[in-house]
């Protein structure tokens, strides 16, 4: 099942599958490490659901929300 990762569930885990949106957006993804064939687990979301943190490639980042629309998974 494919889903973006603004819409993942507290523990849910994915492999990311493709990342899309406009250059300097889609860039900063990449440079965070935001890249195809990545497992994300998403750890926490903010009370009012802006911003998320994810673990990825060993490490926490935090996203927006319109970050995490460009991210599309693969649910396991």
């Amino acid at each position: 099942m494919v889903k973006t990762l603004n819409n993942f569930a507290i523990g849910e885990k994915g492999v990311i599958k493709s990342v899309s949106g406009e250059g300097k957006i889609r860039r900063r993804l990449f440079d965070m490490g935001v890249t195809p064939g990545a497992e994300v687990v998403l750890r926490k979301k903010a009370p009012l659901g802006d911003p998320i943190e994810v673990t990825l490639r060993g490490y926490e980042l935090t996203l927006r929300k319109a970050e995490a629309a460009c991210v599309m998974l693969e649910v396991e």
